[in-house]
């Protein structure tokens, strides 16, 4: 791992680590300790989604037009100004502003870290790279928000200020981080000039089949499993299974700490198998992980029975999860024409942007009352990234799907580069 590699993995932890502090609090501190009810509450998790689909869009040309680290120290001085805002913030109107400018300022990072996650790593190392990257996430907000529980109080709006004072001090070490950062030359772009614009770009990126076909796998990935965890799941397990909310903190624990534990072990697993059929596997992992929810809910062991089955429910998905990202984000920049991985990293990230809107939204009434339709629902989602990702690997080449054997071929017929066409 390099030095800008290794730079790169402490901003991932730094950003994690600050989002950790203020997210799990976001709803108690707008609707109680600021006193402006549930509905506001509400409103100020849908500007988050709302300012990220927002600027998206704008987000991959401007990676790839400047780099992504420029645009990168941009977001993370919007998101601290949109952190102290928040914390700062008294009225409605206040909160949803510094919400929007908070929200923008996030929904960048994640595509213009993974571009310099690319550029800074070759097709043989990207997988691990990627899975460094959400073990660091998962690890920071976990950390986060340990911390962050710790030095709050309901009863003191300081406490408050000053986890958004921590999280805005974290953006801009980041940035102090990052500026030490040196990028590898840019790649030039591989398309013709006519598609050089930003509407040539993504007529370019919506012709490629594959890729398409990625963003609808990737919109039943989060629909299906993160747009679930802190809406539909947790509601059904509450009201369905009568899971406790200590009980629910354990599960959220145990997704924690099984992607901290399992991360390298499933690493070595998923290098050596094709892409394609990782993610089919996942999607069954999923499926079984419902029906333990199921089981939770529907069921009628006793309530130790219950409880461990929605804590493995949760378990489960942190598995697959781990499966996931040493798999998909190699995959959207393997899928890539040389010099618009930004582009294509920011339209992945508009399509999770997507489903963790639209997810929560589904889930979190059919969780809330209609237990056995809910399971079943989401239970034919899980097969049906089993289905979708067999048939996107009819669409990949060797090169995308099986990396590790088109290098290894390479090396037996005595070449000296690496036949990875689509490396941007």
């Amino acid at each position: 791992m390099g030095a800008a590699m290794r730079r790169i993995h402490v901003g991932n932890a730094l950003s994690a680590f600050g989002l950790g502090f203020t997210v799990p609090y976001l709803y108690v501190y707008v609707a109680q300790v600021r006193g402006l009810g549930a509905v506001t509450a509400g409103l100020v998790l849908a500007v988050f989604a709302v300012a990220a689909l927002i600027v998206l869009p704008f987000a991959g040309r401007a990676i790839v037009r400047r780099g992504p680290l420029p645009v990168l120290l941009t977001a993370l001085v919007t998101a601290a100004v949109g952190a102290l805002s928040l914390g700062l913030a008294s009225n409605a109107t206040a909160v949803l502003l510094s919400a929007a400018v908070l929200g923008a300022g996030q929904a960048v990072m994640q595509p213009a870290l993974a571009t310099m996650i690319v550029d800074c790593s070759s097709a043989e190392t990207r997988s691990r790279a990627f899975a460094t990257q959400f073990f660091l996430q998962n690890l920071g907000l976990g950390v986060g928000g340990l911390i962050g529980g710790h030095l709050v109080d309901a009863t003191r709006v300081s406490s408050f200020t000053l986890l958004f004072a921590i999280e805005a001090a974290m953006f801009l070490l980041l940035v102090v981080v990052m500026v030490t950062v040196r990028m590898p030359r840019s790649p030039q772009i591989e398309v013709a000039p006519a598609a050089a614009s930003a509407k040539g770009s993504w007529q370019q990126l919506l012709g490629n089949r594959a890729m398409v076909q990625l963003c609808v796998l990737g919109f039943v990935l989060f629909f299906a499993c993160y747009g679930q965890f802190e809406s539909g799941l947790s509601a059904y397990g509450v009201e369905a299974a009568g899971i406790s909310t200590s009980a629910l903190g354990t599960a959220l624990a145990a997704n924690t700490a099984m992607i901290v534990v399992a991360q390298f072990l499933v690493l070595r697993f998923v290098e050596r198998r094709r892409r394609s059929r990782m993610i089919a596997v996942v999607g069954l992992i999923w499926a079984v992980a419902w029906v333990a929810a199921g089981y939770a809910g529907l069921g009628h062991g006793s309530q130790e029975m219950v409880t461990a089955a929605f804590v493995s429910t949760y378990a489960l998905f942190g598995l697959g999860e781990a499966m996931l990202s040493p798999t998909v984000a190699p995959l959207v920049a393997d899928l890539a024409p040389r010099g618009m991985a930004g582009q294509y990293n920011s339209a992945f990230a508009l399509v999770k942007q997507l489903a963790l809107a639209v997810g929560p939204a589904v889930g979190g009434p059919m969780g809330a009352s209609l237990h056995a339709p809910y399971i079943v629902t989401f239970l034919l989602f899980s097969l049906g990234i089993t289905v979708l990702a067999l048939r996107l690997g009819r669409q990949l080449t060797e090169a995308q799907d099986q990396p590790w054997r088109a290098r290894s071929r390479v090396v037996t017929r005595g070449g000296a580069t690496e036949p990875v066409p689509a490396e941007a």
